[in-house]
């Protein structure tokens, strides 16, 4: 009996392992989406174009002659606020 108890315990300990492994060691992927609000307690850096991008993602910022542009849809470039 207690050998029993013993050999549940070994492969318990085992299992536990192998999730581990599974969900810590390179399981990422190389983003990730929050749906939160996020603080910066730094700088965010704005790439800079000298001609509004052809293409774009929902998201996406850009400056293009002084102005602060967001992609708002699929290869859209709105310009953000009322930027004189």
């Amino acid at each position: 009996m207690p050998n029993d108890s013993q050999n549940l315990l070994n492969e318990l300990r085992a299992e536990i392992e192998s999730l581990r492994t599974e969900i810590y060691k390179n399981n990422f992927p190389g983003s990730q989406d929050f749906n939160k609000y996020v603080r910066f307690n730094g700088r965010v850096k704005v790439p800079s174009y000298g001609s509004t991008p052809a293409t774009c993602e929902v998201g996406e910022l850009c400056e293009v002659s002084g102005k602060l542009r967001i992609c708002s849809a699929a290869n859209t470039w709105t310009i953000v606020g009322n930027q004189s």
